[in-house]
């Protein structure tokens, strides 16, 4: 299979310390996989990235970190893109496909403070940062008391404003965490009961061109498959539901002997209503359809509108 790699590979990432790693680490399974494999990569600067001043919701969501790096996939400039599937609309933008879906890391998000307080000691009223609705939406179901402040910028921004007391506490993702070697950091990996997570959290989406049949066998080396099954049915709960990467959406899913189990939820951003659902199947994009026609059902219709 040596024709394979051929080619130098460039491949299209965030300029973010994180985006990077992910980035480096893709490049590390593909030459791993095949060795002698020349890579380049290259930096861009998304949407996301250039408004730090206002929450997400408020720029758009859809897309804010990905259409760049998929602009220039659809032109050639790149011949792959590195994303947080997190990140990836749902709609599958044309020309253009996933070729790969890496193993996932911790799908959990993290409580982050200076004084080391889990979520149920935070004082009355403290202040905790995200620009989550997810996030900010169980928070709220969780603790109506607290205070939910807006929180952007790279990691390693976030953690330092959380420890200097800009926030009693903040909420992040343990994969970007993890990957950055920051575990140190974390005063509590919130569980799903309390914090359920994005569709697609902690896994990485390698895209491509559809035409591109070279490289669709190289990405066949890194796709881990039980990976893929499981944010195949987050995904198709956020299809079904009809909402976006920044709607107050929250699924995860496990496989285990040729299951899967996968709990999602729909909650206002008050976090005064919260649909809970939770099913098992054995073809992961049924799952997904049918737990948000069950959400739907049980009124998570009036909390999207």
């Amino acid at each position: 299979m040596g024709f394979l790699t051929s080619r130098q590979i460039i491949l299209g990432t965030r300029a973010s310390k994180l985006a990077r790693w992910q980035t480096d680490a893709v490049t590390g399974l593909l030459q791993s996989a095949w060795p002698g494999t020349e890579c380049r990569v290259v930096t861009f600067e998304t949407e996301g990235d250039k408004d730090l001043d206002r929450p997400l919701p408020e720029i758009g969501g859809k897309g804010l970190f990905t259409a760049g790096l998929e602009a220039a996939l659809q032109s050639g400039e790149i011949d792959l893109a590195v994303h947080s599937l997190k990140d990836l609309p749902i709609e599958e933008t044309p020309g253009l496909k996933i070729g790969a879906v890496c193993r996932r890391q911790d799908g959990r998000d993290v409580l982050v403070n200076s004084h080391s307080l889990s979520l149920d000691e935070l004082p009355h009223g403290a202040r905790v940062g995200t620009s989550s609705l997810r996030r900010s939406a169980q928070l709220l179901a969780y603790r109506p008391d607290l205070q939910i402040l807006p929180l952007r910028g790279n990691v390693d921004t976030r953690i330092r404003r959380a420890l200097q007391g800009d926030y009693d506490a903040i909420i992040l993702a343990a994969a970007g965490i993890l990957r950055l070697g920051l575990e140190a950091t974390v005063t509590q990996y919130l569980p799903f009961e309390i914090m359920l997570p994005a569709p697609g959290q902690g896994a990485l989406a390698v895209q491509c061109r559809q035409d591109d049949t070279l490289l669709h066998g190289l990405l066949e080396a890194i796709h881990d498959a039980p990976t893929w099954a499981c944010v195949t049915a987050e995904r198709a709960f956020l299809a079904g539901l009809g909402s976006g990467c920044s709607a107050p959406v929250a699924a995860y899913a496990e496989q285990a002997g040729g299951f899967v189990t996968m709990s999602g939820l729909v909650a206002s951003v008050d976090g005064q209503r919260v649909v809970r659902v939770s099913g098992r199947d054995s073809i992961p994009a049924r799952l997904g359809k049918t737990l948000a026609g069950q959400a739907l059902a049980q009124g998570a219709v009036e909390i999207l509108k």
